[in-house]
């Protein structure tokens, strides 16, 4: 009994050190070091990429038929969303447990809509021209040299910034890069062909999708670490 005693504190000791005040605070900071390093890409990206590449894609893309087709990925996913939504609500109604697979559905849909709402504000926020006129007779680059932000000015003509689809496809696929890790190359290739349709488009600009980027996995990562089901593989990697 008394080495059971004696071991306890030991026990203790030994889970109070399991996580360290550094290993608490990590991912607060490496998401500050991604946003500086995002906000570093998307102002060099502004001032010597974003005009030279749009203009480039402009002259040299005649038939840009499958960049807009690269680019529909996330069109499907507010229907899926709304039916994974559906199918978890009646689960839960018949009170059953989710399945893992449920929940990571679900934590996909709410990380998907949750980035849409987020990114929404950030739109009118920062009120940022299109490369391309394309919708309501929006003023734009290539046609009469509109370039830059208009922050708070509201309208779908000053909607640019951060993009909406590449934000979508982030928020799905880093919720799923830490739930099925072996499926990875296909996640990279997910957001790689969003990103070349919109720029091969000319929908947006290369900072319209590093700023969505950034949005899109910070809002994955964070719905993931809030679901019970999974968030224990965040945990065991940042252990390793």
């Amino acid at each position: 009994m008394m080495t059971m005693m004696r071991n306890e504190p030991l026990r203790l000791d030994e889970q109070a050190k399991a996580i360290s005040p550094q290993q608490r605070h990590a991912p607060l900071r490496h998401w500050c070091i991604g946003l500086a390093i995002t906000a570093v890409g998307v102002i060099a990206s502004y001032l010597w990429l974003d005009r030279p590449l749009a203009f480039f894609v402009h002259r040299n893309v005649a038939d840009a038929t499958i960049f807009v087709w690269l680019q529909r990925l996330p069109v499907s996913f507010p229907l899926l969303s709304s039916l994974i939504l559906a199918w978890c609500g009646l689960w839960t109604l018949m009170d059953r447990p989710l399945s893992r697979v449920q929940s990571i559905a679900l934590t996909c849909s709410i990380s998907f809509i949750s980035t849409s709402l987020i990114n929404s504000q950030l739109k009118y926020a920062f009120g940022r021209t299109w490369p391309i006129t394309w919708i309501e007779n929006n003023p734009s680059l290539i046609q009469n040299g509109a370039f830059g932000f208009n922050p708070f000015h509201g309208g779908l003509g000053f909607a640019a910034f951060p993009s909406g689809h590449a934000a979508a496809v982030c928020s799905v696929m880093a919720v799923l890069w830490w739930s099925y890790s072996s499926w990875r190359p296909i996640y990279v290739a997910c957001v790689a062909a969003v990103a070349v349709g919109l720029i091969g488009a000319n929908y947006h600009f290369l900072s319209d999708i590093l700023s969505a980027i950034f949005v899109g996995v910070s809002v994955g990562y964070v719905a993931t670490k809030m679901s019970p089901s999974i968030r224990n593989l965040l945990h065991d990697r940042r252990s390793l």
